[in-house]
């Protein structure tokens, strides 16, 4: 019913002219001019004129090491992400030498900063295991009643409606602060699978299957066991997800969805407020919403290209759609360029090698073989169709799509599940932002309006 009121609302033809005309009416009185950019060295996106970021805060939470400066010019270097000060690399190697999870050992290292002892990550895990359950009538009144088509505001709209539930929301000391935080980590698999299942059964008029996730589980064997309908999995497939949920776990204090987190939390605003914005800001295609655009693009180049192994096909799809003229018109190719990043992204070099293993002679490898054609011919054909000598490479969101599809984790779910990674990272720096940040994020916005009279009423003309 909600759908089909929606769908009215947006086909009513004098509601559509009435935008029209509003629209019209915006036009007339509402430019800026490119060029004021430059004239007034405004750092569009918080950049600076070299590509690298403004300077807006300190953090000990993670580094994202991309390039080095020599003689004021940017070189590319190999990609080096660190949690904590330890290496990402180091920390999945250790994990997958020693056959165990790791993405809970990564959420203690981001919430506390250092690496837990066997005994502290195991009463953490139980700690975790015992906040898991949703608030009494949740599920119904907040997913059931208001299914949306869109994970990510479900996602968003759910954690809002959790403030309700507590009972000091408000609260900034650094105990509630850890509780709230761990609270929201241990829900948010729990949510995002119910909301799809949700979706699932109101969209897709299919069976909705709810389980209830198990104690003595690790949050990659759960999101597993709550998605499949006989909750049956193997171990490589929940010790990769488990490699992707490490990897998606932090990125900086100054990727988009951090940063939104941290400027929430210096108006003194609540966690679930600042962890919805954080939410908002992941959904984002330009962000979290890329893998997603990943896999559609996906879809265009085994459309549009006839022999996939042929470079030269590829490389003529790629420069048509940097042109605009293929895919989504975006002239965009998903996957390909970093803020930081330049030569390699090693959240995607770790994903890539990993996963052609688990897809070598599955129908799935072809797919691989297509993503790395583009991760290899793009920076070239950018080169050629833009005339840019900018160095730019793969991200993470290259692979991590096509690695949810491997673990047959659905389509629309692949951004929702980025979210549910990265919490604990915008839980650590809100965390972060809220003791020690100490003042308003308020950067400045030059004024292009000009002064003009107060017209009455009676006077105005149109």
């Amino acid at each position: 019913m909600a759908e089909k009121m929606n769908n009215s609302k947006t086909k009513n033809p004098s509601m559509q002219r009435a935008i029209k005309i509003l629209c019209d009416e915006f036009r007339k009185y509402n430019h800026i001019d490119p060029a004021n950019y430059d004239l007034y060295n405004v750092k569009r996106g918080l950049r600076n004129s070299d590509g690298t970021g403004v300077l807006a805060g300190l953090t000990q939470i993670c580094n994202v090491h991309g390039y080095v400066m020599d003689e004021g010019e940017k070189s590319p270097i190999d990609g080096v992400l660190t949690y904590r000060g330890i290496n990402v690399q180091d920390l999945v190697d250790g994990c997958l030498r020693d056959d165990r999870f790791g993405f809970e050992e990564a959420i203690w290292l981001l919430l506390f900063g250092k690496l837990p002892t066997k005994s502290q990550l195991e009463e953490f895990m139980g700690i975790l295991a015992s906040q898991c359950e949703l608030p009494p009538y949740f599920l119904e009144d907040m997913l059931l009643k208001a299914p949306s088509k869109d994970l990510m505001n479900m996602l968003g709209r759910s954690v809002l409606a959790l403030y309700s539930y507590d009972q000091s929301p408000d609260a900034t000391g650094y105990e509630e602060l850890l509780r709230q935080s761990i609270s929201l980590i241990a829900r948010m698999p729990i949510i995002m699978v119910a909301a799809y299942q949700v979706k699932r059964r109101a969209f897709e008029k299919k069976s909705m299957y709810l389980h209830d996730p198990r104690s003595d589980y690790s949050i990659a064997e759960n999101i597993l066991r709550l998605l499949r309908n006989d909750k049956k999995f193997t171990h490589e497939e929940a010790k990769l997800l488990d490699m992707c949920l490490i990897l998606h776990a932090e990125h900086g204090g100054g990727n988009n969805s951090a940063f939104a987190a941290r400027v929430v939390t210096s108006s003194g605003s609540d966690t679930y407020s600042s962890i919805a914005a954080a939410i908002g800001s992941l959904k984002g295609p330009r962000h979290g919403g890329a893998n997603y655009k990943v896999m559609e693009m996906l879809d265009y180049i085994k459309r549009g290209v006839q022999n996939p192994e042929n470079d030269q096909e590829v490389k003529d799809f790629l420069a048509r759609m940097i042109k605009g003229e293929e895919g989504d018109r975006s002239g965009l190719v998903y996957g390909m360029g970093h803020a930081v990043y330049t030569k390699s992204d090693p959240r995607a070099v770790i994903l890539k090698k990993h996963a052609l293993k688990l897809a070598a002679g599955t129908d799935i490898e072809r797919d691989f073989m297509i993503l790395d054609a583009v991760e290899r011919l793009t920076p070239g054909v950018f080169a050629e169709t833009k005339g840019s000598t900018k160095a730019i490479c793969a991200n993470v969101d290259m692979y991590s799509g096509l690695v949810y599809k491997m673990l047959r984790i659905p389509h629309d779910m692949n951004t929702a599940l980025f979210a549910t990674a990265r919490t604990p990272g915008w839980c650590a720096h809100r965390i972060e932002e809220m003791l020690f940040g100490g003042r308003i994020i308020r950067p400045a916005y030059k004024s292009l309006s000009y002064d003009q009279p107060y017209i009455p009423m009676s006077e105005r003309q149109s």
